[in-house]
């Protein structure tokens, strides 16, 4: 019975790590390219971007600007990869250049700061982070995850 339990404990100790493995960023390796311009990433650690799929496969960018192209044209759900069977968004927050689950951020729209690919939205952690980078860099708009459509996108 002993044997049991301790087998039955490392049992659920592995499968928890493993569940908290996934949905994770990770680094691109040096052949990863964005799926919407075709840059390679891996050079640009500063504007990084990935979407996971449940199925453990991802997604790298060169900034959360492609990423949001990419994300708003993936079905809702469907065969295949949707937005439904996504594990993970996470793009480069500007201050700390860390990964950081993309919804958790806000993004400055026209700003004087151009990324990998030219203009790109700018992801900031905070409101008042969010207006002084705005003040600062000349940002026009300031918004949520949510709140970025293909239009937004379309006048980058």
């Amino acid at each position: 019975m002993k044997r049991f339990i301790f087998l039955l404990t490392v049992t659920i100790l592995l499968l928890s790590s493993v569940c908290l493995l996934a949905a994770e960023p990770v680094k691109p390796g040096p052949r990863d390219r964005c799926p919407v311009c075709g840059m390679f990433v891996a050079p640009y650690p500063a504007w990084i971007a990935q979407i996971e799929f449940n199925d453990g496969s991802r997604v790298f960018f060169d900034g959360a600007k492609d990423m949001f192209k990419f994300y708003l044209n993936l079905p809702a759900e469907g065969e295949g990869h949707s937005r439904k069977t996504i594990a993970g968004i996470y793009v480069t927050e500007y201050y700390s250049a860390k990964a950081a689950a993309a919804d958790t951020l806000l993004y400055v729209v026209g700003s004087d700061v151009l990324g990998p690919m030219g203009k790109e939205l700018i992801p900031v952690a905070g409101k008042k982070a969010a207006q002084t980078f705005a003040r600062d860099h000349a940002g026009r708009t300031i918004l949520t995850f949510d709140q970025v459509t293909k239009k937004i996108l379309a006048g980058l």
